[in-house]
């Protein structure tokens, strides 16, 4: 039996996407089990869907100081021995990492008992644990054309984000049916991430009247986002959070406004949805949504709007702008290179399993 070692941790980005791959792994026959920091986020998921997981000792690699800069080398050094102990015992044909800190000990430690490692950056350019974990790597997989330049010659594969089966299997019918929507309007959905956005949230609240009139609203706003004083408004239906029930509001939307996470937009792309991104600004992030989405732009999958110029004007303008011209947009997603995530990485392992 073929046997492959996940890693990837610290967020549920560096998860899902492992967790995505899982159906087609187990079809190929192989014995999965997975590698994550002790005490990390991922575990729980992990368990969740019955994979053996093995815990190692894990620290931050940070670019600004940090009194923990002094102690969590030696929490590298020891997540290494403890990755090179367990891939010992587990003989993996491959390691597939997803990226975050966890992984970067159990790819340095995959290298020297010369077991192939597959990498996946899904960001435009490389974050500083996969740039550590580059030059330890077989191959790189990547969601942006323009993310080859940035990788090893030989290395960088174009494969897109690993996407959950599930989402496909949302029912539009059932997506009206939670918010009491009709078919007879089209249905816009807003969706800012687990912790919701200010920004985003004041501008579809201050313009919900004039929305209100062509579209009915799915907002799905965060944690302690909802607002008293709409509930109950008839077309507009606001979550805090959603999980089972995110297929099939995904299924009935016509637009969908988003954040630009790379597995956020790689299931938008996935999915054919016309959409507005808003990514995270410079001030809360390395910049990396920013890029993301002047991809997508370029390549005609999204109207971008940045954070900066969030009005409740700009916000209706562009939903007007992506509704009237959604047929442009899915257009040119079909054209897309990005067809078969799974199948390509599945593929790679395979092929590198047989060396």
């Amino acid at each position: 039996m073929k046997r492959i070692v996940l890693t990837g941790g610290g967020t549920a980005g560096h998860v899902t996407p492992n967790m995505a791959l899982v159906p087609a792994l187990e079809k190929e026959g192989y014995q999965i089990s997975y590698i994550g920091s002790k005490q990390g986020m991922e575990k729980k998921l992990i368990e969740d869907i019955g994979l053996p997981y093995y815990g190692i000792s894990s620290g931050k690699l940070r670019r600004y100081f940090d009194v923990k800069n002094f102690t969590d080398p030696f929490r590298v050094m020891k997540g290494y021995f403890d990755a090179k102990k367990i891939l010992k015992q587990l003989k993996p044909n491959v390691v597939f990492s997803k990226g975050g800190f966890v992984t970067v000990p159990v790819v340095m430690a995959a290298k020297h008992l010369r077991i192939p490692v597959i990498i996946h950056e899904s960001d435009m350019t490389p974050g500083l644990a996969n740039k550590l974990s580059i030059p330890s790597a077989n191959k790189v997989c990547c969601n942006f054309p323009e993310t080859v330049k940035h990788l090893p010659e030989g290395k960088a594969v174009l494969t897109g984000s690993p996407i959950r089966e599930e989402l496909f299997t949302g029912s539009k019918e059932k997506g009206l049916k939670l918010c009491d929507f009709t078919s007879s309007k089209p249905v816009l959905l807003i969706i800012g991430g687990s912790l919701g956005s200010v920004a985003i949230n004041n501008a579809v609240r201050e313009n919900i009247d004039e929305l209100l009139e062509d579209f009915q609203i799915i907002h799905i706003c965060g944690k302690n986002n909802l607002e008293s004083m709409l509930a109950g408004k008839s077309g507009y239906r606001q979550f805090e959070y959603v999980k089972k029930e995110l297929k099939h509001l995904f299924a009935c939307a016509d637009v969908i406004i988003s954040r630009a996470g790379a597995n956020a937009i790689c299931e938008l792309l996935a999915l054919r949805k016309p959409n507005i991104l808003i990514p995270l600004g410079l001030n809360a992030s390395r910049g990396d949504q920013i890029l993301n989405a002047q991809s997508f732009q370029r390549q005609g999958y999204s109207y971008v709007l940045n954070e900066e110029e969030v009005t409740s004007k700009s916000l209706l303008n562009a939903v007007h702008e992506v509704y009237d011209n959604r047929a442009s947009y899915v257009n040119a997603m079909n054209q897309s290179e990005l067809s078969d995530p799974i199948g390509t990485i599945v593929k790679l392992a395979n092929e590198l399993a047989r060396k």
